[in-house]
């Protein structure tokens, strides 16, 4: 027996009578004539192989098939119903969990003042977090397994959104005790440094900082790349090495890493910092919630 050659309207039928214990009153209750219940009753007793009611008197009385399916249809209609249905967005109330992508930077920057953001609004939902590789490998924005993501990526493929959420300054950094804290570092001096590049994903990072280097004149050695802010934070914390971090990362950790900004003609990479979803949630009155919260979060109204 296979449900897809059943016509879900039979069911509804079959529910009414079972209910109504009448075909006139399930006919009344549903809108429709006595004859068109008996034809849809016709189809079922051929398709389940019983005759699931009987007459009786006036009305009708289910067999033994059919008191057993009563309750399993019932609910089984109740619980469509409810699926089907458009219902309101509580925050107070929602249990769904939210996910979002953002990168090590943004996780350590902005996650914990957001995360009590949330407590706050939405006590009972759950929250993911995922990095921006893993976002890229779901499928980015169409992925399924992915609310929205924050991040420096402008993708204009058709079905996504994007709206701004802030913009981002870099800075060079360097242990305190790094030869070249403290002084001003000329463009010479600086082109003998050796940098931590990060990668947060293939292809995905801070890509415009060697055309920056480049358009300033300045040669920039890379020793080694990693596939996080933090990772490069804590290299330049423990080598000569240099890293270039964003600014609002490098406020959050500087005293625990013991960095120093270093004073040099290090070009400046300014970026955007996005909200990304796709059309998939456009419409969900949860996931529009979410996104306003996201926004709120970065002062957005």
């Amino acid at each position: 027996m296979s449900l897809t050659h059943i016509d879900l309207n039979l069911l509804v039928t079959l529910d009414a009578v079972l209910t109504e214990g009448s075909v006139a009153r399930a006919a009344e209750r549903l809108h429709v004539t006595p004859s068109a219940v008996s034809n849809a009753l016709a189809r079922l007793r051929t398709f389940i192989g019983d005759p699931l009611v009987v007459r009786s008197g006036r009305g009708v009385v289910a067999t033994p098939r059919g008191l057993e399916l009563a309750p399993a249809l019932k609910s089984a209609l109740e619980e469509l119903k409810r699926a089907v249905q458009s219902q309101a967005f509580d925050p107070a109330t929602t249990t769904r969990q939210f996910t979002i992508a953002v990168s090590d930077a943004g996780q350590i920057s902005w996650l914990p003042a957001f995360g009590r953001l949330m407590s706050s609004e939405m006590p009972r939902a759950r929250l993911r977090i995922v990095g921006i590789d893993t976002y890229l490998s779901l499928g980015g924005p169409p992925s399924t397994e992915v609310d929205v993501a924050i991040a420096a990526i402008e993708d204009t493929a058709p079905g996504v959104h994007i709206s701004p959420l802030r913009s981002e300054t870099s800075v060079l950094v360097a242990r305190r005790s790094h030869p070249s804290a403290g002084e001003r570092i000329t463009k010479a001096r600086l082109s003998k440094l050796e940098h931590v590049e990060v990668q947060v994903a293939p292809g995905r990072g801070y890509r415009g900082l060697a055309r920056l280097y480049a358009d300033a004149g300045i040669e920039r050695h890379v020793a080694m790349t990693v596939p996080s802010f933090v990772a490069a934070a804590a290299v330049a914390a423990e080598t000569d090495f240099v890293a270039t971090l964003p600014a609002n990362l490098v406020d959050v950790f500087q005293e625990q890493f013991g960095l120093s900004v270093l004073k040099a003609p290090a070009p400046t990479l300014k970026t955007a910092v996005n909200l990304i979803w796709h059309d998939r949630t456009n419409d969900d009155p949860a996931s529009r919630a979410f996104r306003l919260l996201i926004g709120r979060s970065f002062g957005r109204s």
